[in-house]
């Protein structure tokens, strides 16, 4: 198995790559939580074509698609836009906004790679962040990375679901 995560631009093949993955990973992370009319406008809105171009094309966010065999099994969005937790103010801190690989691709070698790629992409700033639906299994997998689950809870951006933010803070040298 040949895995390799990419940053991804507004080419057809980048493009068709991020809008299958996106729609995807949505249904596969949410089908079982939401209404299907909430899901689809929730698609609608944030997934497709033009919106999507407009995200990839924004200085402030980076995208990564991570293939297995050349094919795109999942992919990742690094963003330093959002409303950051208190515990970040007046930091240096990026957001892993969006963060998926398809259940197809179940081996751990690939949510790793697709991982560790973001925190290389990261190591400029003093703290990353993910806010995430309070049971997505994932969780574990940020946990182990050394994110921290915080506090405070809220609620997933439009989504009418429970929400935690887990912080990685890197440790500095006196």
């Amino acid at each position: 198995m040949n895995i390799i995560t990419k940053f991804t631009v507004v080419t057809k093949q980048g493009m068709e790559a991020l809008l299958m993955l996106t729609k995807e990973l949505a249904i596969e992370k949410y089908s079982t939580l939401l209404e299907q009319k909430t899901l689809d406008n929730y698609i609608f809105k944030n997934f497709n074509e033009r919106a999507l171009v407009a995200e990839v094309n924004n200085i402030s966010n980076q995208w990564l698609i991570v293939y297995v065999d050349d094919q795109p099994a999942g992919y990742a969005c690094i963003t330093s836009k959002g409303k950051r937790p208190e515990a970040l103010e007046g930091k240096r801190a990026a957001r892993i906004v969006d963060f998926g690989v398809l259940k197809k691709y179940p081996a751990p070698a690939v949510k790793d790679a697709l991982l560790e790629k973001c925190l290389t992409v990261c190591k400029p700033y003093e703290s990353v962040w993910i806010t995430e639906y309070a049971d997505n299994p994932l969780i574990e997998l940020f946990e182990n990375k050394g994110f921290t689950r915080q506090q405070a809870t809220g609620q997933l951006d439009e989504l009418p679901l429970a929400s935690v933010c887990l912080i990685s803070e890197k440790l500095s040298v006196h």
